[in-house]
């Protein structure tokens, strides 16, 4: 097997085909230091602490590993229903070189399996033994796929389970819902089920409620965490959002661990604004903090602390009687029932971090609060008039020293450290030169997924192609086929199809989520043993 770079915090090891992949991913199961594993379509992406293991010992550990020969554990099986009136159908007929009905009753006749999940929490890579299916991609991905699609792509079939972007060729549709949080597995498509397609001639209605397990949850949960309440925060302490700001979300440590069932770890962009923030009001660190992406304004209900930190803007508390003090940015104010801060649009940065004594008790979905806008799942982007509960527990005194940052503002420069690979030798050496040398600008087009960047010399790949679909990490730098590239922020994609040229160290990472749109990157290389 060959074990490549995929950061300062992951290795990507190859396989020879999907089967060997899984078994592979089976048999690391406990191995030491290892945080997390993402099977692909011939990868496994491996995630491991750096505090417990190094990379080198990693890859050796990987390397000795004997590989099961039994089969693969199947896990159920499943039937879903299909309209094949997809608007790729022809066309993906006509690349395989058959026609749209024979497509059709290969599909019905194949049998499938799911070899693994990826992309979004309840998409499954779902794999026959039909050598006809092996279909490319299409040319320029869909920027909207209706939840229930039926599509394929490589030799895989898989089904959105919600509205999001997409490039694989578009068959049919379904009305199955492909991801419950309340259903055990959640995934109808769940890693080492076997699926049987069934033809339905009557209309498949895409109920508006399809994806509805895949919604994000509600805002306020009046129930506080368990514990034992904090005797100076009144258990009806509040947030109301007055007005809200360009994204105001719930966000807090996220939940890593449930890679198997597609779902990324998420949390805050900027975790360092949120262990500060949380730090200054004497929660946990990784409490639920309200992550705001330009001005904002709130409003406390009840008495209580709150800080602000992340992204450097005017902030203000104005209370009832309309007076106004200046809040000095990191540092911990009290708040009464009534008081309103308004966060000005920001001067440096892109994000702010609202912590409030307590933590925001929005309600968790798998163990976490954070609220995943690609996978949908937490508490939905805030509105005004929204109303969230603060929780009471507060492990830790108020911490009054604000920290020192500078975060860049639109036209300025930050610099990013990267490990190459693992899929740097896609690229010619002029490329990677061009990465390293050449400054990149934040487009506007970017959010919580990634961060769209250009530059005036595109990447040049060196290899042809698609790349079999394979984990990526956060942080990732990501090229489609027009050379600019994508860096991946923490709601991305668990998998994908283009190639990663680099990665960001895990230092690094903070100081992307701060990005706004206008600033200049320049990438400096970390060289790997």
């Amino acid at each position: 097997m060959r074990i490549l770079t995929a950061s300062d915090h992951a290795l990507l090891v190859e396989a020879a085909d999907l089967d060997e992949a899984m078994r592979l991913n089976l048999a690391w199961d406990g191995v030491l230091g290892v945080v997390e594993r993402i099977p692909g379509a011939r990868t496994v992406l491996v995630r491991f602490d750096p505090l417990v293991i190094s990379a080198a010992d990693l890859a050796d550990a990987l390397a000795a590993t004997e590989i099961d020969t039994a089969h693969l554990p199947a896990t159920g099986e499943v039937t879903v229903p299909v309209r094949y009136d997809g608007e790729d159908l022809d066309e993906a007929a006509s690349l395989l070189g058959v026609s749209a009905a024979e497509l059709v009753n290969r599909h019905l006749a194949a049998d499938w399996k799911v070899a693994f999940s990826g992309f979004a929490p309840g998409f499954g890579y779902v794999v026959s033994s039909d050598p006809l299916f092996d279909v490319p991609r299409r040319s320029s991905p869909r920027t909207r796929v209706p939840a229930g699609s039926v599509a394929l792509a490589g030799q895989f079939t898989g089904v959105y389970p919600r509205e999001s972007p997409g490039g694989w060729q578009l068959i049919g549709r379904t009305d199955a819902l492909m991801w419950d949080i309340d259903r055990d597995p959640p995934a109808l498509l769940s890693p080492g089920t076997t699926v049987r397609f069934e033809s339905v001639r009557e209309q498949v209605v895409m109920s508006e409620n399809a994806d509805e397990a895949a919604d994000p949850l509600p805002v306020v949960d009046r129930h506080a965490d368990a514990g034992a309440p904090d005797p100076g925060l009144p258990i009806s302490a509040a947030i109301e959002v007055v007005r809200p700001s360009l994204q105001l979300l719930v966000q807090d440590a996220g939940r890593p661990g449930f890679a198997a069932l597609g779902v990324s770890a998420s949390g805050a962009a900027d975790r360092r604004a949120m262990r500060e923030a949380n730090r200054a009001v004497g929660n946990a660190t990784g409490a639920a903090v309200l992550e705001s992406v330009g001005g904002a304004v709130l409003r406390f209900r009840g008495a209580g602390a709150a800080a602000v930190t992340g992204a450097v803007g005017s902030l203000q508390l104005i209370d009832v009687d309309g007076a106004a003090r200046h809040i000095a940015h990191g540092v911990p104010f009290a708040t009464v029932d009534g008081d309103e801060l308004t966060l000005g649009h920001p001067t440096s940065g892109l994000r702010y971090v609202i912590a409030v004594r307590g933590g925001v008790a929005a309600e968790p979905a798998l163990d976490s609060r954070a609220s995943d806008t690609l996978a949908g799942l937490g508490p939905a982007a805030l509105a005004a008039g929204d109303v969230l509960s603060v929780g009471d527990r507060a492990p830790h005194p108020v911490e009054p020293d604000a920290v020192p940052r500078t975060l860049p503002a639109p036209g300025e420069l930050a610099e990013l450290e990267i490990t190459l690979g693992p899929r740097d030798d896609w690229f010619t050496a002029a490329a990677l030169a061009t990465l390293a040398d050449q400054e990149w600008t934040v487009t506007p087009r970017s959010d919580r997924v990634g961060i769209r960047l250009e530059g005036t010399m595109p990447l040049e790949r060196s290899i042809g192609g698609e790349l079999p679909s394979e984990g990526a990490v956060t942080g990732a730098i990501q090229v489609p086929p027009d050379g600019q590239p994508v860096l991946f922020l923490p709601d991305h994609p668990l998998t994908g199809g283009y190639p990663i040229i680099a990665a960001l160290t895990d230092r690094s990472l903070d100081l992307a989520g701060q990005l706004p749109p206008g600033a200049r990157v320049r990438f400096i290389v970390k060289e790997t043993s």
